[in-house]
């Protein structure tokens, strides 16, 4: 019995992991919104499996290397596809098998580009779990929220409120400046606060509280809208606070 509960959290990575994967066919074949949707999902099952972990004890070289292979492909490889499908639209107006694809050199370098995403993505877990020590801050930002990030943008699509700033979004431009800057968010050796605390003290967390505040604030306001914005939000506050020496 004991070793069928220290399944348990691999269980739940296992979902994580085919979230991912439903995430990127669905983002291949066009529907962005239910690749969002599922990339939310992974997020969810990726808290949820190290919280499994902590409570039933169940920590193993195995458990962490599956969790890293489940974050690349539902953080990396799924936002790197919806991306990819962005940029068919942007330039093509339209989804398409990619052997049908009619492109020059330069847009298929465009359409490419959506690759930094998995890859920067990589680097950054191999990177985490080469390095991670007791640091109580990440190195960059954690590709969860790359993937949040790009779930935003497909979730959007379904929300139309402000469906006069999409043309600028979605453009193509965009896109790709912000397909470089995600992936480059990934890989900076910039330290970005985590939101475990060792106690609610505001003298030790106020930092947290404002982020959580301010995104609270976003996402009741925004709706999915908001979820793009506390990303960006969360790399703006880090800057911040390396600027200024703010000790996390």
């Amino acid at each position: 019995m004991r070793s069928i509960i220290r399944q348990i959290p691999n269980f739940i990575t296992l979902m994580n992991l085919s979230s991912g994967v439903l995430a990127t066919i669905f983002a291949i074949d066009g529907h962005l919104i239910w690749a969002g949707i599922f990339i939310c999902l992974a997020s969810v099952f990726d808290f949820m499996d190290g919280f499994a972990a902590r409570l039933l004890k169940a920590y193993s070289e195995t458990g962490k290397e599956l969790d890293s292979l489940s974050d690349v492909v539902s953080f990396g490889v799924a936002p790197g596809a919806i991306l990819f499908t962005l940029l068919e639209f942007s330039l093509f107006g339209k989804n398409q098998p990619i052997y049908e694809i009619s492109a020059n050199w330069y847009q298929w370098i465009i359409l490419f580009s959506a690759l930094l995403l998995p890859i920067f993505g990589a680097i950054r877990l191999a990177r985490f779990n080469v390095l991670a020590g007791d640091e109580p801050f990440f190195r960059g930002l954690p590709i969860p929220s790359n993937g949040i990030f790009w779930a935003s943008l497909g979730l959007m699509l379904e929300f139309p409120k402000y469906h006069e700033y999409f043309e600028t979004i979605y453009s193509t431009k965009n896109l790709v400046i912000l397909g470089v800057f995600m992936a480059g968010m990934m890989v900076i050796n910039l330290p970005m606060f985590s939101l475990k605390m060792k106690n609610l003290k505001w003298s030790d967390n106020w930092y947290r509280y404002v982020f959580v505040l301010l995104a609270v604030v976003l996402l009741a306001t925004l709706n999915v809208y908001g979820l793009a914005l506390t990303i960006l939000l969360y790399i703006i506050l880090n800057v911040i606070f390396y600027l200024a020496k703010v000790k996390l």
